[in-house]
């Protein structure tokens, strides 16, 4: 049995657990460190349950087991010193920073591109987890992290929603493999939300200056890529190659790399538009013999094409627009539902996207669709107008009989009206002079 030892120290009231005398008389204690006395008392019954299960070779209750995984790892280590419980997985345990390197080594079935992601955000657990065992990291402590990207790290809500993502990530691969059973990132939202104060879109007259100003025929195939053709930058842009180009059916075939896993392979045919086809040529017409890919350049992943572009738009006279390449391709994606009349399965077929996430992450609303419908409000209204104006004209015409007098003129009608080729009206005035008088007619002196 066990039993709860009470101490006063400096630091304040203490608790550690007593085990009965063992066989060389010893009294094992474990220190719980600064706790309430309820908590003393948990530590007590569920030490007590761990020596009975150890003794029959009985199954430990689930709240035991959540117990010993939310012990501080020094707790944890002091417990496994007096052989309460057996060490599990070979007395192993992680620290965070240990972990996350460990997982990305283990993924050898990933890109380097989301090699790089995920380091990304293991470097960031390291230096705020830093020296932490992972079976430490609490529920309360994961959402402080959070806090951190966001306040000290500045970084915005979308990065950090995928930022969460992968910590969770993580920490699930630590429950397969049996280090912690739940995952202290489970419940915060990771979703990546749509931002439309983000979205920008660029006219025509806009992408012609800036096609202007690119330097040399392979950026200009880039910005026309991105821009008309709507691919993705770098991914997309980069894999395209001559022979995926079809210039006798105008259109070519794209590779993508971030939707190869799905059931098409990521591999999509788009249209050469109008816009694409001179830039294709020429850079056709450029291409050294012996070249597979139709932009040459920036083969290496160093290679920052985003600060190039914004060099670029600097040159043309114009401002930098946020998420540079992702709203060309949004703008082009905007622009074809118009062009198609809305033919959204076309449209995503050629962009490689669904459209749950063109309708969200993509599709905006222009300053010409407000206009647009401001002027076919006010024709609504011009239209109301007129109709208005013919139904008061119809409705000032009487179209009851009217009589006609012996000289065959037409009597006055009580409606006010007097029309020659209306016909007789029951409401004309009577040629015997009849008066109308508190709705009663009655025959005048």
């Amino acid at each position: 049995m066990a039993s709860i030892v009470k101490s006063k120290t400096k630091a304040g009231i203490r608790y550690a657990i007593q085990l009965s005398a063992g066989e060389n008389k010893a009294r094992p204690t474990i220190a719980l460190g600064k706790v309430t006395r309820k908590q003393a008392d948990v530590a007590k019954t569920n030490v007590e349950n761990l020596i009975a299960c150890r003794k029959t070779d009985g199954v430990m209750r689930p709240t035991v087991t959540d117990w010993l995984t939310s012990l501080p790892h020094g707790t944890r280590k002091r417990v496994e010193k007096i052989c309460i419980i057996e060490l599990e997985n070979g007395g192993q345990s992680f620290t965070v920073t240990d972990w996350t390197r460990r997982y990305i080594k283990s993924r050898t079935d990933i890109k380097q591109r989301t090699q790089d992601r995920l380091q990304n955000t293991a470097n960031k657990l390291s230096v705020f987890f830093k020296g932490q065992y992972i079976n430490e990291v609490t529920v309360g402590k994961a959402k402080d992290f959070r806090v951190y990207l966001q306040s000290v790290v500045g970084l915005a809500e979308n990065t950090v929603r995928r930022q969460i993502g992968m910590s969770r990530q993580f920490f699930n691969a630590a429950i397969d493999a049996g280090y912690i059973n739940k995952n202290p990132f489970r419940n915060q939202p990771v979703t990546v939300r749509a931002n439309p104060a983000r979205f920008y879109y660029v006219t025509q007259e806009m992408a012609v200056k800036v096609l202007d100003t690119c330097p040399d025929t392979q950026w200009r195939l880039i910005f026309g890529l991105a821009r008309w053709g709507g691919l993705r930058c770098p991914s997309e842009i980069l894999r395209l190659k001559w022979q995926d180009v079809d210039f006798a059916n105008d259109r070519f075939t794209v590779h993508a790399s971030k939707t190869e896993h799905h059931a098409d392979g990521g591999i999509r045919t788009v249209p050469m538009f109008p816009e694409l086809k001179p830039l294709f040529q020429d850079a056709f017409d450029k291409a050294e013999d012996g070249d597979v890919y139709c932009v040459t350049r920036y083969r290496n992943n160093s290679a920052n094409l985003r600060t190039q572009m914004y060099k670029i738009i600097a040159r043309a006279g114009l401002d930098p627009w946020p998420k540079v390449f992702q709203n060309l391709r949004s703008t082009r994606e905007t622009e074809l539902f118009k062009m198609t009349n809305g033919n959204v399965k076309a449209v995503c077929s050629w962009i490689g996207n669904s459209p749950a996430v063109a309708m969200t992450h993509y599709a905006q609303v222009t300053e010409a669709d407000l206009q647009e419908a401001a002027k076919m409000t006010l024709l609504n209204d011009a239209e109301k107008t007129v109709q208005k104006s013919v139904l008061t004209t119809v409705e000032q015409r009487c179209t009851k009989p009217h009589e006609r007098n012996i000289e065959g003129d037409v009597s006055l009608c009580l409606c006010g009206t007097n029309d020659n080729d209306a016909v007789p009206c029951e409401n004309m005035q009577k040629p015997q002079k009849y008066a109308r008088q508190d709705s009663n007619l009655r025959p005048t002196d």
